[in-house]
């Protein structure tokens, strides 16, 4: 069918005379057109990239096609900037890359980065802090807003 469509095209349709023009079209193209074409060799290959404004979630994660991609959790209910390009996801805060992973193909995928989650209860790295008088009296000189989240645990009576 491709075939014969293509030799309509070539033998019919741009072979007749255009009803605006009054011209062949092939005769038009040749005249006009044909000398303003450029091979392709030697430039470069087009460039495709993706910039998104998501907002971060509770999950300390944003969501790009379906995947989930982390993000430091200090940047929850934060909008980063997320450019998708050359099979990388680059996350940026306020002008400074925060996080750098591979894409991931398909769906439902999650690419997490443990730093970014550092600090948090129930991660692997974040210290545990037995409940003593002496922490109670520490905890007490600190300004709420500045405590670590492993205090809050301490205090609430072990981690998860």
């Amino acid at each position: 069918m491709e075939a014969h469509l293509d030799g309509w095209t070539r033998e019919v349709a741009d072979a007749r005379i255009h009803g605006t023009t009054g011209e062949p079209p092939t005769l038009r193209f040749q005249r006009d057109e044909a000398a303003a074409l450029r091979p392709l060799s030697g430039i470069p290959p087009f460039l495709s990239a993706r910039d998104l404004l998501p907002r971060v979630g509770a999950d300390c994660a944003i969501e790009v096609d379906g995947n989930a991609y982390s993000v430091p959790w200090r940047l929850i209910g934060e909008r980063v900037r997320v450019t998708v390009s050359g099979g990388a996801v680059r996350v940026l805060h306020a002008g400074r890359e925060v996080a750098l992973h591979t894409e991931l193909k398909g769906r439902r995928g999650r690419a997490v980065n443990d730093c970014h989650l550092a600090g948090i209860v129930g991660s692997p790295e974040r210290p545990i802090v037995r409940r003593t008088v002496a922490a109670e009296t520490e905890l007490a000189e600190t300004p709420a807003l500045l405590r670590p989240l492993a205090e809050y645990e301490a205090l609430a009576g072990g981690h998860f």
